[in-house]
């Protein structure tokens, strides 16, 4: 099983990413890195390949022209390796965008799909939840959700083993009339579409509470509340740290409650999840937390080889053929949203 990992776009820097394959590469992973050998200092690590690349996509770059015109940036390199069968999936914790287009340019998507969509799972004190799409299509159509949701619940069935998984449109009201224009005429398919259990509408104070297994939204919407959610456990756990240490009993409490707190911050660390895939594709793509530490960075293409293990692709193809999720999601517009980031 190997891997091919971007070596670029770490904010932490080269050594950071290199730790990140390093561990990776210690659970038996094979890491092919695409980056600058000498600032990734890799020369002899065991299970790991250095393709020397010096050319690669950042965010002020424009995605889709960038991928089009420089096949040598490292991203395209990584996934032209995974279309080439050199490897098993593709990670990259740089620009979103450019993961995105290099992505749905070299790996191409599953036959049916219009858009993919970027899947993480959120953590929950009563189940884990897949979260889709935290940014990939900023703008999205009714059909492009309703793809969404059969793609999300096609994952969660094949993969993460979740008994006819329940779908939630994310929305401000339950009703089936609250909304904008394109998310009302997605409840009203999933609706009446066959080969789904969807739950209707969702708001935005169900997410942690874990009421569905699969939330579907568009990409700005997504990504937004990722960010809220993360940064709101950050707060939580930095606020309950100080409280603890505000005086002596609390400093005893917080002794005994030490060792739960630690958990829950990993929980909802960025890094525990390793990242999140690109569902839609005929390959895996991981596209990570550009903060990433390198823990999340192995957490990374550990995810990719697990998504690669399970046959994810097809096994997610598969469903989606049971499905019939051409039909359900209507005829819409055929062409690739590569670089709409959020």
């Amino acid at each position: 099983m190997t891997i091919a990992l971007d070596g670029f776009g770490a904010e932490q820097g080269f050594d950071v990413l290199a730790e990140g394959a390093r561990r990776a590469a210690a659970d038996g992973i094979g890491v092919r890195v695409f980056g600058p050998q000498r600032s990734l200092g890799l020369d002899g690590a065991a299970g790991i390949e250095v393709v020397p690349t010096t050319e690669w996509i950042g965010n002020d770059d424009d995605p889709v022209q960038s991928v089009r015109e420089r096949k040598a940036a490292s991203v395209v390199r990584a996934a032209a390796d995974v279309a080439g069968g050199n490897a098993a999936a593709m990670v990259s914790v740089g620009s979103t965008g450019a993961t995105m287009a290099a992505a749905t340019f070299g790996l191409r998507r599953l036959k049916g799909v219009q858009r993919p969509a970027l899947a993480v799972r959120l953590p929950s004190p009563v189940k884990p939840v897949l979260f889709l799409d935290v940014g990939a299509n900023v703008e999205v159509r009714s059909q492009h959700l309703v793809q969404f949701a059969f793609l999300g619940a096609a994952f969660s069935a094949s993969v993460l083993d979740v008994g006819e998984p329940r779908v939630g449109l994310l929305t401000v009201g339950e009703e089936a009339g609250k909304g904008r224009t394109e998310i009302v005429e997605a409840h009203r398919i999933l609706a009446a579409a066959p080969g789904i259990n969807f739950a209707g509408n969702i708001e935005g104070g169900d997410l942690p509470e874990a009421k569905v297994d699969v939330v579907v939204t568009d990409g700005f919407t997504g990504n937004v509340a990722l960010k809220v959610m993360e940064g709101a456990a950050r707060t939580l756990a930095g606020a309950i740290s100080d409280l603890a240490h505000s005086n002596v009993l609390a400093a005893a409490g917080g002794l005994l409650l030490k060792p739960a707190l630690g958990g829950l911050r990993k929980e909802f660390d960025p890094d525990t999840t390793g990242g999140a895939i690109l569902l839609g594709l005929r390959s895996i793509a991981i596209v990570g937390h550009g903060s990433a530490g390198p823990e999340g960075v192995a957490n990374a293409v550990r995810l990719a080889a697990r998504t690669a293990e399970v046959d994810a692709v097809g096994r997610t193809a598969a469903l989606l053929r049971e499905g019939h999720v051409e039909r359900s999601a209507l005829v819409g517009d055929e062409s690739a949203p590569a670089g709409e980031e959020a």
